[in-house]
């Protein structure tokens, strides 16, 4: 028996997968899969919301728990590092094991660590719990992903499903900023961590009621050699590009964490080819579908978290704004977010697929973000920056939905803990890099200028990052469209 992929290619000898229960005739969700959405969709928000809900409070928090300067950084890499560290391997044993047990044990780990966050007074315990919550979010991320794909079949009840996801995970990325600033001002940071813990609790209690146990892979072994190599090396790899942002790209430790990463990856790809039940099959990862709706998800991240860095310091640096108004502004984007993912289904109708529709995202994407290089210094730019993060906020999104339906559609539920844990891995590690790259780009440019005003030399180095972050959209949203119509063309023959 064979699986067919969206690129037309072949999965032989896989047993009959479970499949989701079928759609009402008028394409309605049942009342149980509009209740598991929720659920899902909840947990997706409150993982989305803790990524970015502390790193407004992180000045204060340096403050309070004595950190140095220039360990600031960690309160938020720590996170980042453990999340895209280990997503791809909990991804894995949630086809093992169940995703349902997964998702299950990463919300308590959630909910425990975060109380536990909120009651420390010292900075090392505070790491380790942002270290915790990193690893939840590892575990919850790609398993909630299996289980709303295996509760919903493929087609337009999919579609609609995933493009709330994407709604709800770039719209707690937004709402984080915004309710960790009122949070640290109004009560406390630790706010941003106790917050958590009434939802884990109701999410863990109403969760077994609404997730089937479903179907476990009976005799799978777990690939022990490649855990430890792809997990190491991700984390080296994060390490490096977060370190590059903190020390530049020519200091040693950057160097060697990234050398390391890279060893220990093509290590991880060497081991797979010769392990009898691999954590990653390369079969998988060699899909077109998988590869290239991964590579346009990670330019889709990568572009929106740089832009919303470098829209902070345009509008705090250049046109002097506060730190309170700049998170107030990001609410456009929240808004232009939601309504992305709800309208991104229909769009696939109206392109004809979500290959397309991920081209055409991150097209506009682009186009948007290109645009804001001919912002000036006047505060009369506001609206246009605004109304062009919108549109770009909003195609980002689409981009999201289409590349999740791409990089997770033809493949058998048993491997989907795997399709959602590579989709997972490709944006906790985008999200991770992509500040240090623009950054680098910005701070270049910005020494290079030789303009002695400090804002007008600001200005030029955010205008000069935020062009290459329009151009490399581009770029790759016709690489994708590229390989696409390649395969389409050769299927036709």
């Amino acid at each position: 028996m064979s699986t067919i992929n969206q690129s037309g290619e072949t999965l032989e000898g896989r047993p009959p997968a479970a499949t989701p229960p079928p759609a009402p005739a008028d394409g309605k969700m049942t009342r149980r899969q509009t209740m598991v959405l929720f659920l899902l969709l909840g947990a997706q928000f409150t993982l989305a919301v803790d990524f970015s809900i502390m790193n407004v409070a992180v000045p204060v928090i340096g403050r309070e728990l004595h950190f140095s300067q220039e360990n600031l950084q960690w309160i938020a890499t720590t996170f980042a590092l453990s999340a895209a560290g280990f997503s791809l391997l909990f991804g894995r044993i949630a086809d093992l094991v169940g995703a349902r047990k997964v998702f299950l044990a990463g919300l308590a780990l959630l909910t425990v660590a975060s109380l536990l966050g909120g009651l420390v007074d010292a900075s090392g315990p505070l790491l380790a719990a942002r270290v915790a919550q990193g690893l939840a979010t590892a575990m919850v991320t790609p398993a909630g992903l299996a289980l709303l794909t295996t509760s919903f079949p493929e087609g337009p009840l999919r579609d609609r499903a995933l493009g709330l996801n994407g709604a709800m995970l770039s719209a707690g990325f937004t709402c984080g900023a915004i309710l960790g600033g009122l949070l640290t001002d109004v009560l406390s940071w630790r706010w941003g961590f106790f917050i958590n813990v009434p939802i884990g609790v109701l999410l863990i209690v109403v969760a077994p009621m609404l997730l089937a146990k479903g179907e476990v892979r009976r005799g799978g072994k777990l690939d022990i050699p490649g855990a430890v190599t792809v997990s190491a090396g991700l984390i080296a790899l994060v390490y490096g590009i977060s370190a590059a942002g903190q020390y530049g790209w020519a200091n040693t430790t950057t160097l060697v964490s990234l050398a390391v990463g890279v060893v220990l990856l093509i290590a991880f790809g060497l081991i797979e080819l010769r392990a009898p039940e691999p954590l990653a099959p390369l079969r998988v990862l060699g899909l077109r579908s998988v590869t290239w709706g991964n590579i346009g998800g990670a330019a889709t991240f990568i572009g929106f978290t740089a832009m919303i860095f470098l829209i902070t310091l345009y509008l705090q640096d250049v046109l002097g704004y506060s730190a309170m108004a700049t998170g107030l502004t990001f609410g456009v984007l929240g808004i232009g977010a939601f309504l992305g993912g709800v309208t991104a289904p229909r769009w696939i109708g109206v392109l004809g697929g979500s290959s397309a529709v991920l081209v055409a995202g991150l097209v506009v994407q682009g186009l948007t973000v290109g645009a804001l290089y001919f912002a000036g210094d006047a505060r009369g730019w506001l609206y246009a920056v605004l109304g062009l993060a919108f549109l770009s906020s909003y195609a980002h999104v689409v981009a999201i939905v289409g590349f999740m339906v791409t990089a997770t559609s033809g493949l058998p539920n048993e491997q989907q803990g795997l399709a959602t844990g590579i989709t997972t891995l490709t944006q906790q590690v985008s999200i991770t890099i992509g500040i240090p790259i623009m950054s680098a780009i910005a701070v270049a440019q910005i020494r290079a200028s030789g303009d002695p005003s400090v804002e007008a030399a600001t200005l030029h180095g955010i205008n000069v990052a935020i062009l290459a972050n329009g151009l490399i959209l581009i770029a790759v949203g016709l690489l994708v469209a590229l390989f696409v119509k390649r395969r389409a063309a050769a299927r036709a023959d």
